[in-house]
């Protein structure tokens, strides 16, 4: 028999009610399987493989990301029965405005209607109280694309129990860079000028005193009252900074006051964290990419920590669903438990 042949006949099996029942079932019982193991709490998926595929099966390139989109409606549903709280997808790369011009503009037709979609036939999103963010540089989105990002993201903002993040455009670099962008900004704005307990007039007039023995001849120094704020400063800020005539504490006419600034030196990952767009979502537990692709592309480079586990796949995208997945899981649980057992020994040694 042809391949062809054999092709058409698992097709036609595996589409009739009695297979769709089992397969339904048995889809079903593993996925209640492995909610009973520990279960990650974000995801990344980098959706790699959509062109080869459709070159590989002689269609369409754009067919091929129409069929990308499928593999991740199912992929989610099987992440969201899991329990798995946030599901990030690299879905555009800033990088790609430089493929064709026809290819980008299918691209971002594709992104409008299936994220009209969503909210038309939104009852994946619904059912497990997903909400869609988008992250990436939406001043580069067409405005009718964006418009439709802004009305999926306002629909599915009261879902709190899940969140869908699709990365659009986006890079880690600009993400990265963005994020100290906002740290430089944060830890160089000038708060509220504070008063110091020891002002400039009351140390030049204590000096002169001594210099010149005639306490009496001075006049007294009328010195403001003490602000509600307390004299102990967070450890947090810097005490020493020095200004210059034309900071707004100068321009006030009080000299008596000092610009505290925050430290620098407190500057931690944490920090960068909190200005990142993922800084509300947990730490990143699996990154997933398929196409058999060993590279992270400028995808979460930041968000990849020692704990991350990271999977290359062979499938193409639009082939991945929950058999591919399913090795995944149970590898990530079984690192997860080997874990639990290595630190043991070490809590019992730290206790004795």
């Amino acid at each position: 028999m042809s391949d062809l042949y054999l092709s058409r006949m698992r097709r036609w099996l595996l589409g009739s009610p009695p297979a769709e029942w089992v397969i339904k079932r048995l889809r079903e019982t593993l996925i209640g399987a492995l909610s009973q193991g520990p279960i990650p709490a974000h995801v990344a998926f980098e959706m790699d493989g959509n062109r080869r595929y459709a070159r590989s099966h002689k269609i369409e390139t754009i067919e091929g990301h129409h069929l990308g989109f499928e593999a991740l409606a199912r992929v989610l549903e099987v992440c969201y029965k899991c329990g798995v709280k946030v599901v990030t997808v690299y879905a555009f790369s800033i990088e790609n405005f430089h493929r064709p011009r026809y290819e980008v503009d299918g691209l971002m037709e594709l992104a409008k209607s299936k994220l009209e979609q969503l909210m038309e036939h939104g009852a994946l999103l619904d059912r497990y109280g997903a909400s869609v963010k988008v992250l990436g540089r939406l001043d580069l989105v067409p405005p009718d694309v964006l418009e439709v990002v802004e009305r999926a993201v306002a629909t599915t903002a009261g879902n709190t129990k899940c969140v869908l993040n699709i990365c659009f455009p986006y890079t880690s670099r600009e993400e990265m860079a963005t994020a100290i962008r906002s740290t430089v900004e944060e830890y160089s704005t000038t708060p509220r000028p504070h008063s110091t307990p020891f002002s400039q007039n009351r140390i030049t007039q204590k000096i002169l005193s001594k210099q010149t023995g005639l306490t009496d001849t001075l006049e007294p120094i009328i010195e403001s009252p003490p602000s509600n704020q307390s004299d102990d400063f967070d450890d947090s800020v810097s005490t020493t900074t020095t200004l210059h005539s034309d900071t707004p504490a100068f321009k006030s006419g009080n000299a008596d006051a000092v610009a505290i600034y925050p430290n620098a030196e407190t500057i931690t990952p944490e920090t960068i964290d909190k200005h990142l767009y993922t800084a509300d979502c947990p730490p990143l537990d699996i990154f997933v990419r398929t196409s058999g692709v060993e590279r992270l592309s400028d995808f979460l480079l930041w968000q990849c920590h020692q704990n991350t586990h990271i999977f290359f796949l062979k499938c193409f995208w639009p082939e991945f669903d929950l058999w591919h997945f399913l090795p995944v899981l149970v590898e990530w649980q079984w690192r997860q438990k080997q874990s639990a057992r290595d630190e043991r020994p070490r809590r019992r040694v730290k206790q004795a």
